[in-house]
């Protein structure tokens, strides 16, 4: 089995490094063939090598950072896209690098044409990957065991991830501990929403017995994610206490905040600029919208964002969830600005004020985290940190996540807060500006405050 394992982990890596490869060829056709080519004073072999290998391990960089290989877990066109993001950003860095080795703007055109080049044998290599690893693989015979949430399965065909998993079995938590045996004939098991005492029992069953084990932790398993290991009295210690990331961590978190808020201000404001006219010649109402909003210590603050929505949104004063593309309210200007994210650039000027982080969990109305809290309590813990622009949640959860599942990828982000994990949310940002899962509205009908998002409402304390 372990020589097994290792073989399958080779291939895959074996896979990768292919793809890297396939995608590296095209720039570097474009380096030899021109770029070098204009220099005064062109590289000989090793220094064009270096240039090349940088673009290498650019891609591979951002292409782990979005996931861009996972052949059994993501699906066809994600793998595209995720590759299409990681080569664009990989070309953008190399034009910059290019300015500074020739020392004047070169013609893009070259790079430009690379870059088709680079996303047609992504397409390749991601059909050709996905047909030879499900074709050698057949998706694995899995159990899933359950107690408070229900449904993974409706989850894993959503997903199209029914190739990887083949759902034999679903059961319930008590059942599984009048037949433990159950589970003899499974590869994978997924335990979903099982107390920390019985799920503890399948966990070890399932490694004595050589079971894959998935888990959708609670609560307090992602806390303890972020306990320090320690010793003492002779015996193993786990320390868990409230955020308190160190001085060194905050201050170069604000400053930079400061530098990429103003950087992001000089390049967007072209953009902010045609916003605020178009928004103002649409209907002639304000461009600008507040609202209080919470952030660390429960300290109350004014969001700023473009207006998306008419001015009588909410004319009742009932706060409603948006429904997506199929919402009334939302003025022409407003579909296009939601889509890009476009309406969220005037909380740049909220991030130099000191209100925002550029990173961080998203600020909540008032009123709506204190009827969380009456149903989920630990919903305060959010409030360990301070709010910021963009955050696990946005990235790596949809626009209609539950407030739960939200609240535990906050709580990942507060566990183990750190620069590298906040320039990877920062750049996984970019990758989904453009994905229509993260912006989709919610059915009509659900409109009670607590399946609210803090995005979809536009309280009138509009701003002239």
């Amino acid at each position: 089995m372990f020589m097994k394992s290792y073989k399958n982990e080779a291939v895959q890596r074996l896979s990768k490094l292919i793809n890297a490869v396939m995608v590296t060829l095209p720039f570097m056709a474009a380096w030899v063939l021109y770029y070098q080519e204009t220099m005064s004073h062109p590289f000989y072999r090793r220094g064009n090598w270096v240039v090349i290998g940088l673009f290498f391990v650019l891609y591979a960089i951002f292409g782990k950072l979005y996931d861009a290989f996972l052949v059994s877990l993501v699906r066809i066109s994600e793998l595209i896209y995720s590759q299409a993001v990681a080569a664009f950003l990989a070309n953008g860095i190399m034009y910059a690098v290019i300015v500074l080795l020739i020392r004047r703007p070169p013609n893009p055109v070259p790079l430009v044409l690379s870059y088709m080049a680079e996303v047609a044998m992504s397409v390749i290599w991601c059909y050709t990957a996905h047909r030879i690893y499900f074709k050698t693989y057949p998706p694995r015979k899995t159990a899933i065991i359950y107690d408070m949430r229900q449904g993974l399965e409706n989850l894993i065909e959503e997903y199209g991830m029914e190739k990887k998993f083949e759902i034999t079995k679903v059961i319930h938590i008590s059942q599984w501990f009048e037949d433990t045996e159950s589970l003899r004939d499974v590869e994978v098991v997924f335990v979903s929403g099982v107390h920390s005492a019985d799920r503890n029992v399948v966990l070890k069953y399932c490694i004595f017995n050589d079971i894959t084990m998935y888990v959708i932790p609670r609560i307090g398993d992602i806390i303890m994610s972020g306990a320090k290991k320690m010793h003492m009295f002779h015996l193993p210690i786990m320390r868990v206490g409230k955020y308190e990331p160190s001085f060194i961590y905050l201050s170069i978190k604000r400053f930079t905040d400061i530098v990429l808020s103003l950087i992001a201000l000089a390049v967007a404001s072209p953009v902010m600029l045609v916003t605020a006219a178009a928004i103002k010649l649409t209907d002639g109402g304000p461009v600008f919208y507040t609202q209080d909003r919470l952030t660390k210590d429960r300290k109350v603050f004014k969001i700023h964002k473009f207006r998306s929505m008419r001015v009588d949104a909410e004319k009742d004063g009932v706060a409603r969830l948006s429904s997506g593309s199929s919402d009334d309210r939302i003025t022409p200007v407003g579909r296009v600005i939601r889509k890009v994210r476009i309406d969220e650039l005037p909380q740049l000027f909220d991030i130099l004020a000191g209100n925002l982080t550029i990173v961080g969990p998203r600020p909540e109305r008032p009123e709506i985290a204190a009827q969380y809290e009456e149903q989920m309590p630990e919903f305060a813990l959010r409030l360990q940190a301070k709010a910021g622009l963009t955050g696990y949640a946005q990235v790596y959860g949809k626009y209609n996540t539950t407030p739960y599942d939200k609240l535990q990828m906050d709580l990942m982000y507060i566990a183990s807060p750190s620069l590298v994990q906040d320039m990877e949310i920062i750049f996984a940002t970019i990758k989904i500006l453009f994905v229509p899962e993260s912006t989709e509205g919610v059915e009509k009908g659900r409109v009670t405050a607590m399946e609210e998002k803090e995005e979809t409402t536009e309280q009138e304390h509009i701003v002239q």
